[in-house]
């Protein structure tokens, strides 16, 4: 059994602030560990029900967050940036789930711990008229491959926002968002508890869990925080704007949908 591991750091479980995600921040190094242990009980509970192969990738900021020489060593790892398809590095169609560690909630989500989606200058990105954290772009990318996402961990919300957007994937709650930057957070042993209860359930079921599929052409909706940033948007051929800050853009499927959004957030980084 082939699992793929996308980890982002907002969602993990002693993570509340951006002192402890943004490199060289005061906790920065602690976050590492934090994210990289946090992981490493997803990949045990994997191997222990039956994973053969597990690759992880690491899929915040500049993503090479993950600690290789603390990593269990029957991972392989996906590490650094940029990389094509981002949060998604190397899904194809080989796989036979994923499992989202550390995810956080979309932008605008009230009592979600550093909520945004993929940059903080995307006010929101919707599919077919329908708004999207990143769990649910990138839950589509896996979809596109026929490959479902059957588990997924971070704040209340951002569990939330994935059994909206997906085919309700096993949600583990590893900390109480009550802000954008304040959680209750738990002592591991008990959040590794939350952990491979999920994970166990996951496992089990692993092959009654279905992908979420876009069929035929998608539309990209895309409001940016600066109406000079949809400008640059436009720059995609076939872009064309809804009002002052938000583009659309008609793919003829999602793959093309989700680089155009990847080409999006190149074009606009940097604009003030």
């Amino acid at each position: 059994m082939k699992i793929f591991i996308s980890a982002d750091m907002e969602g993990i479980s002693g993570i509340v602030s951006m002192e402890q995600i943004d490199p060289g921040a005061r906790d920065y190094e602690r976050a590492r560990r934090m994210m990289t242990r946090e992981v490493n009980t997803v990949v045990e509970a994997a191997l222990e029900y039956g994973a053969t192969e597990i690759v992880v990738n690491d899929s915040h900021d500049n993503m090479d967050n993950i600690l290789i020489e603390e990593l269990n060593p029957k991972a392989a790892l996906i590490s650094g940036s940029p990389k094509p398809l981002s949060m998604m590095q190397g899904i194809d169609e080989s796989f036979d789930a994923v499992f989202f560690v550390g995810y956080h909630a979309r932008a605008g989500t009230a009592q979600a711990v550093v909520d945004h989606t993929y940059a903080f200058r995307v006010i929101s990105a919707k599919i077919n008229g329908k708004p999207m954290s990143e769990a649910g772009l990138n839950g589509r990318l896996a979809g596109y491959f026929g490959v479902p996402v059957a588990f997924l961990s971070g704040d209340q919300n951002a569990v939330a926002c994935a059994k909206q957007e997906l085919n309700n994937p096993v949600g583990v709650v590893v900390k109480e968002a009550v802000g954008r930057n304040a959680a209750m957070i738990h002592p591991f042993d008990v959040v590794k508890e939350r952990l491979r209860a999920g994970m166990a359930e996951a496992m089990k079921n692993i092959k009654t869990f279905e992908p979420t599929v876009e069929k035929g052409s998608v539309e990209l909706e895309v409001s940016l925080s600066i109406s000079g940033m949809a400008d640059m948007a436009l720059l995609i051929p076939g872009t064309i704007k809804k009002d002052g800050r938000t583009v659309i853009y008609t793919a003829k499927d999602y793959m093309d949908a989700y680089r155009v959004f990847r080409a999006m957030l190149v074009l606009t980084s940097g604009i003030r």
